[in-house]
């Protein structure tokens, strides 16, 4: 072998070993830091954990009548993700939540099926911020199974030889109902007003009266026992949906994430599959 024939491969065998070398440097300090990073990642989640305060109790929330299957099932996903907590609810006309809620009764969130009834609370400084329009519902006629007297429209409940049944006007259905009769130039004599939707609807299911104008969402979670006729006029009523943190909150940490769930993925899945609209 020649000179330089022998220097040529002393020179390939030393830049073997300095790329291996190099090679077993990097895999050595990418393996240092992963485990810096996982160190770290760790240490913040432990300290995370260390100041998120575990949530527990009860948790008092006034909500409109046409929640109640919603919020039902979103109290029992609410109190699975956090034992130890209890939702307990209070349906009814949103007029009355707000009296009652400005009256002192103790209550941490408050769910209204219109802005006006939530203004009630605002108002009287008993809520903390702004509330949050978290869905809106639409006004449906509800007819006995098979709409036995063929009622198509609006104007069809105004044959007097149908028992119709209306919310009261104080109340958010009773309004949004008067509103689409404005819009399409209807007078109506109901042969009773009543306090919230599923009083309303409940009449009908009975067979105590032959229609009702209730939301969308009652309707369906009717099931077969009424039957839905929508109407153009609805579109001219869709009520908003606000909802708040109570000022005096018995709870107001677990409020906070009862309210965090109900505005979440999840939250917007139930009320969705319930037939509420997004706002």
């Amino acid at each position: 072998m020649t000179r330089s024939a022998r220097r040529t491969r002393r020179t390939l065998q030393w830049t073997g070993v300095g790329v291996a070398a190099l090679l077993a440097l990097s895999a050595c300090s990418s393996s240092d830091g992963s485990s810096s990073d996982d160190a770290t990642s760790s240490a913040s989640a432990s300290a995370s954990a260390d100041v998120t305060p575990k949530l527990s109790g009860t948790v008092t929330v006034f909500a409109a009548a046409s929640l109640k299957e919603s919020f039902t099932t979103l109290g029992a996903s609410f109190e699975k993700a956090h034992p130890g907590t209890k939702v307990v609810f209070n349906f009814g006309g949103s007029d009355s939540l707000a009296a009652g809620i400005t009256g002192g009764a103790p209550a941490d969130v408050f769910a209204a099926a219109s802005a006006k009834t939530m203004a009630v609370v605002t108002d009287a400084d008993d809520a903390v911020g702004t509330p949050a329009t978290f869905v809106r519902n639409q006004l449906e006629i509800a007819t006995l199974p098979g709409n036995p007297d063929k009622i198509a429209t609006l104007k069809d409940l105004t044959n007097s030889d149908l028992l119709v049944v209306l919310c009261d006007k104080t109340v958010p259905c009773g309004a949004a109902a008067q509103k689409a009769l404005d819009a399409a130039g209807l007078k109506l004599t109901p042969v009773s007003y009543e306090q919230d939707v599923k009083s309303a609807l409940t009449k009908v299911e009975l067979k105590e009266a032959d229609a009702a104008v209730v939301y969308k969402t009652d309707v369906k979670a009717a099931g077969d026992k009424v039957e839905g006729v929508e109407f153009p006029e609805s579109a001219d009523a869709v009520n908003d949906y606000p909802i708040a943190l109570l000022k005096d909150a018995p709870n107001a940490g677990a409020a906070k994430a009862f309210i965090e769930l109900v505005r979440s993925a999840e939250g917007r899945q139930v009320l969705t599959g319930a037939g509420f609209i997004q706002p």
